[in-house]
């Protein structure tokens, strides 16, 4: 399979699938329960959107990640969470229904803040290389990409809901295959430079996991929400939706560059063992 096929055909169609699998799982009504949950709600979406950019930022200035490492993990930053925080939310006797608000709001929110903090990214990181940040036409590209199959998988749930159960389980399982081939096909072509990358981003991305996930779980802590929603914030910002960020970063519509993809690919193996230690521990302090 040559190159150009994968990149400009397949991982446009994989962040199709994976986003038409998040639109199966959403209704209206997970929207409306910002209302019922306004404080943490709240604090969770402060927690994502001006919290963890700039620890993530400060992360790749300490650990000096080379410029194209550090772009990929502000977007992976900026990618919110998925279906796998709330199945570890429901491991862990967290608030799956705050989880699933925050999913709803974050990835409709990320429309706009996820193309906004690449730009600024790529800018701070990359200004010296003359690399282009990305254009109208590419965020246009992103919201097509993003919204429109989530609106789809949205109308199927409304209108025909058992037919978007039957569909849910098949979707996941093709989402899944296409993270692991999107993962194997980035690390294929990154194979000479592998261990390079590692060692230059691995520790980052512990770092910036536990980061993650101690920011979603301290700070609401901190301000008092109850210890159940403040699991579901701690997973919903530490599992970040690592096939989104690696998509963007390889696709030709995109932003093209492989390399983006490494730190994305990293994470989205440490964040397996960091999140069930977490789960454990949290569902054993709940009882």
């Amino acid at each position: 399979m040559e190159e150009s096929v994968t990149t400009k055909v397949l991982l446009p169609v994989a962040l199709a699938v994976i986003m038409l699998g998040l639109g199966l799982s959403l209704q209206l009504a997970d929207f409306k329960r910002v209302l019922a949950y306004p404080r943490a709600v709240a604090i969770g979406l402060a927690c994502q959107m001006l919290i963890l950019p700039f620890a993530c930022l400060g992360i790749a200035h300490a650990f000096e990640l080379p410029p194209v490492l550090a772009v990929g993990l502000m977007l992976l930053a900026a990618s919110p969470g998925g279906a796998t925080a709330n199945l570890f939310s429901h491991l862990a006797k967290g608030d799956v229904a705050l989880n699933i608000t925050l999913t709803a709001v974050n990835s409709v929110l990320s429309l706009v803040t996820l193309p906004l903090i690449v730009n600024l990214s790529l800018d701070h990181f990359m200004a010296s290389e003359k690399t282009i940040p990305l254009q109208l036409t590419k965020i246009v590209q992103v919201v097509a990409l993003v919204l429109v199959p989530v609106c789809i998988g949205m109308m199927i749930r409304a209108k025909k809901p058992l037919q978007a159960d039957r569909m849910d389980r098949p979707v996941r399982l093709v989402s899944a295959v296409f993270l692991v081939f999107v993962i194997i096909a980035s690390l294929i072509k990154e194979r000479a430079n592998l261990g390079s990358y590692f060692e230059q981003v691995g520790l980052a991305a512990i770092a910036f996991n536990l980061t993650s996930m101690g920011v979603g779980y301290l700070v609401p802590r901190l301000a008092r929400v109850e210890p159940r929603q403040a699991v579901a914030i701690g997973m919903e910002i530490g599992i970040h939706n690592g096939t989104l960020a690696i998509t963007i970063a390889s696709s030709s519509a995109l932003l093209d560059n492989s390399t983006m993809a490494i730190p994305a690919a990293v994470y989205s193996v440490i964040m397996f063992f960091t999140a069930g230690a977490f789960g454990y521990f949290a569902a054993k302090r709940a009882g």
